[in-house]
């Protein structure tokens, strides 16, 4: 034990430089030969690509897109990747097509703000610089794909037997949810009941599967037990797909497998470390992806905080309930460690997820095993004898579902803090690891007394008074903050819009408005969308405006006013600020400072750029406005 330390210590040492490495200078970079290289600012001209689908065609409101290995560009070789985007999803496209498209090339949009990342920073993650918007496609080569239309047909087959919620969700439990399209309200559900692990393909699935494996092979030789064990390792990896939390999984599995059936033993750590180190050898990039970090940081709690903490809960459990020791202390850690990251990246956490793990645990078990043996049969057995295996399945499948369902409505089920800046999450980091590690007392001392430090730094950062504006596509939203409360002004009142103001809201850490101003009329389908964001909507109705002149929203320190007719300025006053905002015909245009120049205030965040006048009165006064676009 003592001389492996020098091992882990040097192998620690390599992770934590590769994946500075990863994320400094792991963003993928488009190469020379890019379709993104032949894009010219301006040009409309079509060009046409000749490529293969990396995947399945996804359907989006209010088309469809796919993932394209470019081949050819007008008629010249090219290497690198294009989105396809077209309207009529009448012909869906499947992974390994060859197909030709026409259209115009052009760069994806970025985010309208850090908090809302457009389809530059998604397609980034995904090797791709460049879209197409199709004006002809057309499939050139249907060669025969045996994994992807095994893949198809179980996620199909499962829908068609269980239903979209149901099936998806048994779909989920052997492809991962990356190869699965669910409805967004099941994603939502368990990702406010701290359950989203379970749609994703992850070590605990490969576990399950792994553990039924060796359990029917344990009669076999050493030869035989570790060729059923490489089987399932395989017919993981390739039904899941190689995501990082999945290649984890296998290669963890497979590491300790082999050192399990030499008789040594296999430290567990050492192996976690092992694999992060060749995955990022080989992928640096990989240090950017959220499920790698969040894979990495919960398997680490497993191994070296479960089995400390479980004998902690040991000791000082009543004897009768002993038996919970194990089925708290798994969850914890893995909470635990994974919280700087869920602050950082999700400005959220699950308040109930103990307690949802607790009463999901006697379900996933079986319900993964389940999956998985209803997923063979998908692929051999007639419909109608699956329509018999599949209802025990299905009951339990809807038993899960409501649970989660039920957990994720309760009150406050999800902790909204806003998405913090870095050097917080660090602190917080710091100040969790002496208790998740053998320390000092000391140290663990020194560790609590940075809490506070962390949560007022942030409290004071949410506190604060601020405007912040985000505008795309002719679409503009306002959102005005004071002491940890916030209204909205929005120019349109469609869908889009209304999804973008909750990701907005989410960001920030705002579960509900005081009041919202629509200054466009709401379509019927989205009424319901505008009405769960706010306790009071103000919207046009039947031709006559939000607000008439002189009238007011208001709410403790935030309200706005007409000050006359229609194009003429809103006044906005968001505690001791004051701010014109100009209208233009149906939508938000500027702003101009009312008396917040003059007040001395700094730190306001804005979506558009000042003038050069406010631009010399700051000089002239010492101030200082901070651009977010």
């Amino acid at each position: 034990m003592t001389r492996s330390w020098p091992v882990c210590s040097i192998a620690l040492m390599l992770f934590l430089l590769l994946l500075l490495r990863g994320l400094i200078w792991g963003a993928p970079q488009p190469g020379g030969h890019d379709p993104s290289a032949v894009i010219r600012s301006g040009s409309r001209e079509p060009r046409v690509l000749v490529g293969r689908v990396l995947a399945d065609a996804r359907q989006f409101d209010p088309g469809c897109s796919v993932l394209l290995q470019v081949q050819r560009l007008d008629g010249q070789r090219r290497h690198g990747r294009t989105e396809l985007q077209w309207r009529q999803c009448g012909l869906s496209l499947q992974q390994g097509w060859r197909v030709r498209a026409v259209g115009d090339l052009t760069p994806p949009a970025p985010g309208a703000h850090p908090f809302l990342p457009g389809a530059a920073e998604r397609l980034a993650s995904r090797g791709s610089w460049s879209q197409l918007r199709v004006s002809q496609l057309e499939v050139l080569e249907r060669p025969w794909t045996p994994l992807a239309d095994a893949r198809r047909s179980i996620a199909r087959g499962m829908q068609q037997l269980a239903g979209p919620e149901r099936g998806g969700l048994l779909a989920a439990l052997v492809l991962g949810g990356a190869q699965v399209q669910l409805p967004e309200s099941l994603r939502q559900s368990f990702r406010v009941a701290g359950l989203s692990h379970a749609l994703a393909a992850s070590g605990f699935h490969l576990s399950v599967l792994l553990g039924a494996a060796l359990s029917l092979g344990r009669l076999l030789p050493r030869s035989g037990r570790l060729a059923v064990a490489a089987l399932a390792l395989a017919g993981f990896l390739m039904l899941a797909g190689p995501q990082p939390s999945v290649v984890r999984a296998v290669l963890m599995g497979g590491i300790a497998l082999l050192i399990r059936e030499s008789g040594e033993r296999s430290r567990g750590f050492g192996v976690l470390l092992l694999t992060l180190n060749g995955m990022l050898l080989l992928h640096p990039a990989w240090a950017r992806s959220i499920g790698f970090q969040l894979s990495a940081a919960a398997t680490a709690g497993l191994m070296l905080t479960a089995p400390r903490l479980e004998q902690a809960l040991v000791r000082r459990l009543p004897r009768r309930c002993r038996w919970l020791a194990p089925a708290l202390s798994v969850p914890l850690a893995a909470m635990a460690w994974t919280l700087p990251l869920q602050l950082l990246h999700f400005g959220s956490t699950p308040l109930y997820a103990l307690p949802a793990n607790l009463l999901a645990a006697p379900l996933l078990a079986p319900l993964t095993l389940s999956a998985i043996a209803l997923a063979l049969g998908v692929l051999v057995l007639p419909t109608g004898f699956l329509q018999l295996l599949c209802w025990p399945v299905q009951q339990l499948a809807g038993v899960l579902i409501v649970l989660v369902s039920w957990i994720s409505s309760w009150p406050a089920a999800q902790l909204l803090t806003g998405r913090p800046q870095l050097w917080p999450v660090l602190l917080l980091a710091a100040a969790l690891l002496p208790w998740l590690m053998p320390a000092p007392n000391r140290v663990r001392l020194a560790a609590v007394l940075l809490l506070p430090v962390v949560v007022g730094l942030h409290a004071g950062m949410q506190l604060a008074d601020g405007l912040v504006s985000v505008h795309r596509h002719g679409r503009h939203w306002l959102l005005a903050r004071h002491r940890g409360r916030a209204a909205l002004v929005v120019s349109h009142a469609d869908k889009s819009s209304c999804r973008m103001a909750r990701r907005l809201m989410d960001g920030y850490g705002h579960q509900r408005l005081d009041w919202l101003l629509l200054l466009d009329p709401v379509p019927s389908a989205g009424v319901s969308c505008w009405q769960g964001l706010a306790r009071h909507v103000s919207a046009m109705q039947q031709g006559q405006p939000a607000l008439a002149p002189g009238q007011r929203l208001i709410s403790a320190g935030l309200s706005v006013e007409l000050l006359a007719h229609r194009g003429e300025p809103l006044l906005l006053r968001i505690g001791r600020q004051r701010w014109q905002v100009l209208l233009r015909p149906q939508s938000l245009w500027s702003l101009q400072d009312a008396d917040v120049l003059s007040s001395g205030i700094t730190g306001t965040w804005l979506g558009f750029r000042p003038s050069s006048q406010q631009r010399r009165w700051l000089m002239a006064h010492g101030g200082s406005l901070k651009v977010a676009d």
